[in-house]
């Protein structure tokens, strides 16, 4: 079995910065860039789980709901990796997404 801790503290992380955020960061793209990464990471698990299906695309549910879509899908995905180096490149994407996020 893979530790996914690197990959969850990560999205942990950046879900409770985004909570933390006025909503005027969240408006100038910090929710977009956390909606972006929720669904790469959605797509990532139904990839592993479903091999060869169209993935579902995560829906917008607003700049409040952000952070608690890229924990549940940042969480999805930890429970489907199978190496180190899925779970350094998958917490690689939320670190730099973070990072364009500026929070």
């Amino acid at each position: 079995m893979v530790d996914t801790t690197p990959l969850t503290r990560a999205v942990d992380h950046f879900a409770d910065r985004l909570r933390a955020a006025p909503q005027s960061r969240l408006q100038r793209g910090a929710a977009a860039e956390a909606l972006a990464l929720a669904r790469e990471l959605a797509r990532r698990a139904q990839d592993v789980e479903e091999p060869g299906t169209e993935p579902r695309e995560m829906p917008d549910a607003g700049m409040f709901a952000s952070a608690d879509q890229i924990t549940v899908a940042g969480h999805d995905l930890a429970l489907v990796l199978t190496s180190e180096d899925e779970v350094e490149e998958a917490t690689r994407l939320v670190e730099e997404a973070q990072k364009r996020a500026g929070v």
